[in-house]
């Protein structure tokens, strides 16, 4: 009897193991596949994806992921020069791209109505896209509900920090705008010559721009007034630059940073990347676009190779209640409705429009994800941390790119000494491109 009970304990128990190797195996598998096929996957066809990038190696590789599904779906991405001025003509043409990049900014303009009118609906939900893993202050509001483009990649501003550098001096990383400025004058008691850095010479993305921008939203982003005067390029809405505007002033006469020396940086890409490589500098003011450049650039920096050390993209801390996240949409996909192979296109789109394949090609780009948790990846991990009372988004607030335009100009000729803050309020409405 023990040795019948022996064999039958034996047999039940490498059962148990069995079934439990198969539950494991199937559970695997399932994650494995987390994109279940809805067409028939014989199906040959070509899906053409069109964009300004140089080369897209990132996409390109969610194409080879798509193809384990799809082998005899031919995906390719072509470059269009002078992409934002041409898409309207290139959609209206016969060799019309399926999938093409789209902007936020090109909503509501004549100049790129193409651009909205050739996209398909993609709230739609037949289309079975996962929207709910994509952040939802960064999704366009359009006045008739539709989604003309989905977020592909995010953006934000910030700085690089050498950890390091932080780490060796005893600080941390400020997290307040008194913090910043305290900070700052350690280092230079310490002997670093500028504590902070960023590239001036031109407004779009000058250091005044990214320590500016989030810090005007906050202040308008609970005025829906505000926000429509802005939008509408009223000149009396330039008042509500003023506060901004005396933060910048207060900046640079709290001496976080050394306008002659920022001077010094020729472009905000490749520039600021190097001067940062050097490892003297322990912040570095930049945009998502920057940070996405500096691992392909370590190996072009002679100091960096020399001496490596870690770094962060943090934001940066202008206002006493904390750091902000300014959350923005960097570059969108819009789906051609007139494409010949719509139904495998919106498979596609299907396919990638999830946190996984979002995530994966954020990373290989150097990008921010647009999924809802953005700390995936190590150097924006500050920025998953950031509470939701503190993110501002443009979308969200409904500023247009006009009323931001307006900011940019305004915040470069004071932060340049080029005008007083009375004449770039004074100037709302007549700033240009």
């Amino acid at each position: 009897m023990k040795k019948t009970m022996c064999i039958l304990l034996t047999a039940l128990l490498v059962l148990g193991l069995a079934a439990c190797g198969q539950a494991k195996q199937e559970a695997g598998a399932e994650q494995e596949e987390g994109f279940k096929p809805s067409l028939d996957t014989s199906i040959s066809c070509h899906i053409n994806v069109a964009g300004g990038y140089d080369n897209f190696e990132a996409l390109e590789a969610e194409f080879d992921r798509f193809n384990e599904y799809y082998p005899n779906v031919e995906l390719m991405f072509t470059k269009i020069d002078d992409y934002n001025n041409m898409i309207g003509t290139v959609l209206n043409g016969n060799d019309a791209p399926d999938i093409y990049v789209n902007y936020s900014w090109m909503y509501g303009r004549d100049q790129y109505k193409p651009a909205i009118d050739h996209a398909e609906d993609l709230s739609d939900p037949a289309l079975g896209l996962d929207l709910s893993c994509i952040r939802s202050n960064i999704i366009l509001n359009t006045e008739d509900g539709s989604l003309p483009m989905v977020p592909v990649f995010a953006n934000t501003y910030g700085m690089l920090v050498n950890n390091d550098l932080f780490e060796k001096e005893g600080l941390s990383i400020p997290t307040t705008y008194k913090e910043l400025v305290n900070v700052c004058a350690a280092f230079r008691e310490k002997g670093y010559e500028s504590p902070m850095m960023g590239f001036c010479r031109e407004e779009t993305t000058s250091i005044f721009t990214l320590t500016a921008y989030p810090y005007f939203c906050e202040t308008v982003a609970d005025d829906a007034g505000a926000v429509k005067k802005l939008n509408t390029l009223d000149p009396k809405a330039g008042e509500y630059m003023r506060p901004t505007l005396e933060k910048i002033t207060q900046f640079l006469s709290d001496g976080c940073v050394d306008p002659d020396a920022c001077a010094e940086i020729e472009n905000n890409y490749d520039a600021v990347i190097l001067r940062f490589f050097e490892g003297d500098v322990p912040m570095m003011t930049g945009s998502g676009d920057t940070v996405s450049g500096t691992e392909k650039r370590e190996s072009r920096s002679e100091a960096f190779i020399a001496a490596p050390f870690s770094y962060t993209f943090v934001p940066i801390p202008m206002s006493d209640d904390g750091t902000s996240f300014l959350d923005m949409s960097n570059l969108q996909f819009s789906v051609n409705k007139e494409s010949r192979n719509l139904n495998m296109t919106n498979e596609f789109m299907r396919f990638l429009i999830r946190p996984d394949e979002l995530n994966s090609m954020a990373e290989i780009k150097g990008l921010m994800s647009p999924v809802k948790d953005p700390s995936f990846n190590s150097i924006y991990a500050a920025f998953g941390a950031i509470p939701e009372s503190r993110i501002v988004s443009p979308e969200e607030i409904g500023l247009t790119d006009d009323a931001v335009i307006q900011m940019r100009q305004a915040a470069f000729g004071v932060g340049t000494g080029a005008m007083t803050i009375d004449e770039a309020v004074a100037a709302y409405g007549s700033y240009t491109q």
